[in-house]
């Protein structure tokens, strides 16, 4: 069963009209697209690189952190270093100034000398060498740190104080401090330091995932379609090879017949000029994958352009009674394109109009302004396009019918040039009930300005 429309057409290069291209349509012999098997590994890739990337930050921010609570801890020791300071500086100031000539007695209270200053621990060394607690200090310190001035940091009981000593007229005195505050303080900033580098390990991992992968999925689908344009590419190259190699080792098999021999030279003839135009069409759209930019663009009258290149193929027309009309409404219809561009995305679709519409069906090519915009209409008499097909009418090798003359390549090629143009593809109905195409591009002014779309 036939397949409807341009979706199953092909183009060829009957009558001497060169259309440089086929239409698309469903694959050979029920041939689907391939699916490539590596899309999971460009997922473990692009995981790859997120771990990597979020290794790295949190190496980098580990350093961080450390560093920051290091700074952190010493200030808050340096501070309560002042603070013992400054209780060892008072205690050297008040003790020879006493009214009565005294020493700090027992009840001796630090944060007296300074209101503002934390509650301090103090001990006095005695005759016997120990550190004697004062006032209301209930520890014991070790008389191993009787000796002690510069600030230490000790342990008594269990917890942490940081302890000073200094000798005066009066006595050696040892003022002390809790660093319970210090710890808390360290505790609390290494939970948040920890609590923050989980989110930002989190957040760097996702967002290099999912950066990750947007970039490499369009390469991956670029790759994926050079795979299968060239397992495609090989698969439609064997077939004429393959009959040509067939038809050359029988005719160096048998003894030589001249009716044979033009027969096997006309299917030899046939394959190459097939190779060749398959040939061909890769090679343009390899080059025009490979640079992406197109020849220098200028002002085409597409009614113009329509109707010389309709010309080229009225002999195809006339020898099947078709009938190929172009007709335009008479306002400028003028684009900026690549000349030869536009000249081979027509003969696309006339090729494939002219093939599939019946014999004494019609073609019409219909150039017309609307608004901003230039569109060209190619309607035939065929079966038309389903809606099935035309999602996939302008892939690379799809194809809808197993009859030779073409590789499905002509409408990749045309939308490819209507991509680079600038030009929208529309596909419906035509009047006759075939298949109806048009490509719009904006319109080019006489001045230069060109319409926006």
């Amino acid at each position: 069963m036939k397949l409807p429309g341009f979706s199953r057409r092909r183009s060829s290069a009957a009558g001497g009209a060169s259309t440089g291209g086929a239409s698309t349509g469903a694959s050979i012999g029920g041939r689907q697209p391939r699916q490539g098997n590596s899309g999971p590994s460009v997922q473990m890739l692009t995981i790859r690189v997120a771990m990597a990337a979020a290794a790295i930050v949190g190496v980098a921010y580990l350093a961080i952190a450390i560093v920051v609570a290091a700074v952190v801890s010493n200030n808050l020791t340096s501070e309560v270093d002042h603070h013992l300071a400054q209780a060892l500086n008072s205690v050297a100031d008040v003790a020879p100034a006493a009214p009565d000539g005294g020493q700090p007695g027992p009840g001796f209270d630090p944060a007296r000398l300074d209101p503002r200053g934390p509650s301090l621990l103090l001990w006095k060394v005695g005759p016997t060498g120990s550190p004697q607690p004062q006032g209301i200090n209930p520890l014991t310190l070790p008389a191993q740190y009787a000796g002690v001035t510069s600030p230490t940091t000790v342990s008594i009981d269990g917890a942490s104080y940081r302890i000073a000593g200094q000798t005066t007229a009066q006595g050696t005195f040892i003022f002390g401090q809790s660093l319970d505050g210090v710890s808390s303080t360290e505790g609390t900033l290494v939970a948040a330091e920890l609590g923050i580098g989980c989110t930002l390990l989190i957040c760097v991992f996702l967002g290099a995932l999912a950066i990750g992968r947007r970039v490499a999925t369009p390469i991956e689908h670029e790759r994926q379609r050079q795979l299968e344009f060239t397992a495609d590419a090989s698969h439609e190259l064997r077939t004429p090879l393959s009959v040509i190699e067939a038809q050359t080792s029988l005719a160096l098999a048998r003894a030589r017949d001249p009716s044979w021999d033009t027969r096997a030279f006309g299917r030899i003839d046939t394959e190459l000029r097939r190779t060749h135009r398959l040939v061909d069409d890769m090679l343009w759209l390899a080059r025009f994958d490979s640079t992406g930019g197109r020849p220098d663009s200028e002002p085409v009258d597409v009614g113009v352009l329509a109707a010389q290149t309709a010309d080229r193929f009225a002999a195809v027309a006339e020898s099947r009674g078709q009938k190929l009309e172009v007709a335009t409404d008479g306002v400028d219809e003028i684009v900026m394109a690549p000349p030869d561009w536009l000249d081979r995305l027509v003969g696309v679709l006339l090729d494939n109009a002219l093939k599939y519409s019946p014999d004494g069906g019609s073609v019409v090519v219909f150039v017309s302004g609307e608004g901003r915009h230039v569109r060209l209409t190619v309607d035939d008499s065929g079966p038309g396009i389903s809606e099935a097909e035309r999602a996939r009418v302008f892939d690379r090798f799809h194809r809808a019918t197993n009859s030779s003359g073409g590789a499905g390549l002509g409408l990749a090629i045309a939308d490819a040039i209507a991509r680079a143009t600038g030009g929208h593809w529309h596909i419906g109905t035509s009047p006759a009930g075939g298949a109806s195409v048009s490509v719009s591009w904006p319109r080019h002014s006489i001045s230069g300005d060109s319409g926006g779309r």
